[in-house]
């Protein structure tokens, strides 16, 4: 039987992991997760910007304010 973990756990498990942050308009910003705090603001490395599964920018660092974020999911490592 697997144990179950809280957000807070998942979310410091995939700190340097790529992840994919969807914000509340649709946006979706994929890159390495480097930190986030406890307001959800998110800090990115590597961060690729896409509107409707379009890539439209690519950013060495970015910062997501929490309040616009809708979810964060894991993906898989970029070949």
């Amino acid at each position: 039987m697997s144990r179950k973990q809280t957000p807070s756990e998942f979310l410091k498990q995939i700190i340097g992991r790529p992840v994919v942050v969807k914000l509340n308009s649709g946006v979706d910003y994929r890159g390495v997760l480097a930190c986030l705090d406890g307001y959800m603001n998110i800090a990115l490395e590597q961060t690729e910007e896409y509107v409707n599964g379009q890539l439209k920018n690519k950013y060495g660092d970015a910062f997501i304010r929490g309040n616009n974020v809708l979810y964060i999911s894991t993906q898989k490592r970029r070949i």
